[in-house]
């Protein structure tokens, strides 16, 4: 079975499958809350379908790109299940789930960008063909400065539609299209390691003052 939850958005999203047959998901209910939430929601899936942690086989997480905080704890505990379990971890980047669904539901049958948000009035961004192959690496830009008419997958178009007219679905990364786009190698594979694509905002202290 394969465990796959994702933390790049403000909510956390898990789900366990069995090949592409997703068997339970859940995402939670309360924003920016993912170090509370990530563990609760990995047991009641768990539970939902009637499986324990030695069921799992292996690990699928999104690695973002998304804020610092939400990645670290998604990142750590797939890192931390692995070891426990003894079991691959595998790593996919956010806005190919994005893309995958999209495709998959008909949302999508030209090329198209998806865009998340990534605060600070920014968006992670990256264009895709018709088939849901991303032509570029993940970037984060102003809305105006990647501004298109092309139809737009991500909660980005909804947060600044003077930028992205065409919103299409869906808008956050759901774990059962991330075990499914896994399950049927829709997604290229990374390491489990996160792309933040900027600095965090906090940052280590600099050397104190020399006092005179």
């Amino acid at each position: 079975m394969l465990l796959a939850f994702d933390t790049a958005s403000p909510q956390v999203t898990v789900a366990l499958a069995e090949g592409d047959d997703v068997l339970a998901e859940l995402r939670s209910e309360q924003s920016m809350k993912h170090g509370e939430q990530l563990a609760p929601l990995i047991e009641a899936v768990l539970a939902q379908a009637g499986a324990v942690r030695q069921d799992v086989t292996a690990i699928a997480v999104g690695v973002g790109p998304g804020p610092f905080t939400g990645l670290r704890v998604g990142l750590v505990t797939a890192r931390t299940l692995g070891f426990v379990l003894e079991v691959p971890v595998y790593g996919v980047c956010s806005l190919d789930v994005l893309a995958v669904e999209a495709v998959a539901v008909g949302a999508v049958d030209q090329p198209f960008v998806v865009a998340t948000d990534a605060r600070r009035k920014e968006v992670y961004w990256a264009p895709y063909d018709e088939s849901g192959a991303r032509l570029d690496e993940p970037q984060v830009s102003r809305p105006s400065d990647v501004a298109t008419a092309m139809p737009v997958v991500g909660e980005g178009a909804a947060l600044y539609p003077e930028s992205f007219p065409t919103s299409v679905g869906p808008q956050r990364p759901g774990a059962g299209w991330l075990a499914v786009a896994v399950a049927d190698e829709r997604v290229e594979l990374l390491d489990p390691e996160p792309l933040y694509l900027r600095r965090p905002d906090a940052v280590m202290p600099g050397k104190p003052k020399r006092v005179s």
